[in-house]
This record gives structure tokens, sequence and C-alpha cells, in this order.
């Protein structure tokens, strides 16, 4: 059931379908690890770019994330409410950087990203409180998806 708050979130408007992750954030449960999900068949899209385009699209995505994400915020009047999860395929995009090629990279990407993204250890906490607006609900995940892909290329060259 939709909550009351998402009512004035239409997917027939562009920026909020991306916005709700094209309604994987609608999920009653876990819609920030329902994005996540969503967000790995755009990463098997993507994956097999050359390194510059694949950069240039999470810049682009990350850009459009702000807009994208004021609009929804704007339309529920709250700022980084749940079903809002454009930040986290853009966030898993950037943890699954020059990742291995395997199943089991794409599993431990996600797991890693979604550590970061509901730990929120310092300094992710720290521009989560203090940055708002669509900047701050992009910031926050780019942060977790940085320390997620340090986390991952340590494993791929451990493993």
């Amino acid at each position: 059931m939709r909550k009351p708050e998402l009512a004035a979130l239409k997917l027939s408007n562009p920026l909020h379908l991306l916005a709700l992750g094209f309604g994987s954030g609608l999920s009653p449960i876990m819609p920030g690890t329902m994005g996540t999900l969503a967000a790995i068949p755009l990463y098997l899209l993507i994956q097999g770019l050359p390194l510059w385009l694949y950069v240039a699209l999470l810049v682009v995505g990350f850009v459009a994330g702000i807009k994208i994400c004021n609009a929804a915020t704007s339309a529920i009047g709250r700022h980084d409410h749940g079903a809002i999860v454009w930040d986290e395929f853009i966030g898993f995009g950037v943890t699954m950087l020059a990742a291995p090629a395997g199943w089991q990279w794409i599993a431990i990407g996600f797991v890693l990203f979604r550590f970061f993204d509901m730990v929120k250890p310092w300094p992710i906490s720290w521009f989560d409180r203090r940055v708002h607006g669509g900047f701050g609900i992009m910031l926050d995940d780019l942060i977790a998806g940085l320390f997620a892909l340090v986390c991952l290329q340590g494993l791929a060259l451990y493993l």
C-alpha cells in the first residue's frame, strides 16, 4: 500500500519515475535495498562501456540526480524520503566502477554498498546530517559508494 505522503509522486512524471527507481522505491519493505536491487540491471547494461564513458554516465546521473531528488522532495514536502532511491542507483554504480566480472562481485558490491549506505560511518553521517536538498541526498550515497568501491577493489586484489 502506498504511503499517503507519496500520493503527490506520479510515475507518469519522468523525474518522479527516476526518483522512485522505476517504482522500486515504493516497496513497503526496505525501499533503499529494493532500489539498489533495481540498479543491478542498469549496471549490467553499462558495465562493458569504456571506463571514461561509464564515469561520464555516473557524473551525468549524479548531476541529474540533484534535480530528480529535488523534484521528488518538493512534491512530497519531505527531505530524503525512503522512497527516493535514485541516489542508490548512482551509489551502486560508483561501487561497481571497474569491478571484476562475475555475479559474486555484483553480490559483494551490493552488500558493501548497502552496508555503508545504512550504517553511514563518519564522514558519511556528517554529510547526511549537514547537507540537504537534492545535492545532500545524492552526496551521502556517492560517499557510501566510494567507501564500498575501495573495499571491493581491496577484496579483488586479495581474493
